[in-house]
């Protein structure tokens, strides 16, 4: 039996993009939310699951930092890919000749550009793929989609134009999700992140201290993102994403002092790099 990722959007999406990208050899499932995908994968309904954390011209994408103190699912991987817009029409239709174009807002928002060079009307839609199945269904040789290239195959529509964004190198940053606990064994010629949740213990510069720790051990901190504590309890929550391996000295080191200062200490996973630079394959 094949083994399946699961993904939120419909066929075509840049999540299906990232998917097929980071594992060719799986067969991808839609879903309609993000928690239903992570459900796929908590029920054994899946193997892995896409799920988008962060995009370098959007932001950080709220609805997840939301779901990550709750998910029981572990980080398996990072997964980087690069956001290429297209320009879709339907076979025949002549790029002088459309009025409109419909996306998803932000997609518009990074095309604004050329879609103003173009003279086209833009119109807003719930996202990239589904204005693509949209316009393929339509009829309509004025009008046009912005969306993946991915989705000008799957809806046999034709690309008027690749790279339609005004600015290239917008990528998007994914967390790869599994039931299972998968730590790569520790090699010091690798780079990896380990990327964990804890609690500052409610006494006087508890936060001040926890960073202290990595950097009289000479770690860097990646990313750090701050939570309300549940329940109004007292002390916040943080995710935190480091540079280096769990099982290094330095980090056991200031993983150690983490645990003076912090409470409800969980590790989301260890995994190697895959950002571009570092020494990953």
């Amino acid at each position: 039996m094949s083994k399946t990722i699961a993904y939120q959007g419909v066929a075509g999406a840049y999540s299906e993009q990232a998917c097929k990208n980071a594992y060719p050899e799986y067969k991808t499932i839609a879903c309609d939310t993000f928690q239903e995908a992570m459900w796929m994968v908590e029920e054994g309904d899946a193997d892995l699951a896409m799920i988008p954390l962060e995009n370098s011209t959007a932001g950080r994408v709220e609805e997840i930092y939301r779901l990550i103190p709750k998910i029981s699912l572990h980080v398996i991987g990072e997964h980087f890919e690069p956001v290429v817009h297209c320009l879709l029409a339907l076979k025949g239709a002549k790029a002088d000749a459309l009025k409109s174009v419909a996306s998803h807002p932000q997609a518009l928002a990074q095309c604004h550009n050329h879609i103003l060079e173009l003279g086209l009307r833009a119109e807003a839609k719930f996202d990239t793929a589904g204005s693509a199945k949209e316009l393929s269904l339509s009829g309509n040789k004025q009008s046009a989609a912005i969306a993946s290239k991915l989705a000008a195959k799957i809806y046999d529509l034709q690309i008027i134009k690749e790279h339609f964004e005004d600015m290239h190198g917008n990528t998007t940053r994914f967390f790869i999700l599994s039931r299972d606990k998968q730590i790569p064994h520790y090699d010091p010629s690798k780079r990896y992140i380990t990327s964990l949740l804890f609690q500052v213990k409610n006494i006087p510069a508890a936060l001040y201290k926890v960073l202290g720790g990595f950097a009289t051990n000479g770690i860097n901190l990646l990313k750090i993102e701050s939570y309300m504590g549940a329940q109004q309890v007292k002390g916040s929550q943080f995710h935190i994403d480091i540079d280096g391996h769990s099982d290094a000295e330095a980090m056991k080191l200031a993983l150690s002092e983490l645990a003076f200062f912090a409470e409800d200490v969980r590790i989301l996973g260890v995994y190697e790099s895959h950002r571009k630079g570092d020494r990953v394959s």
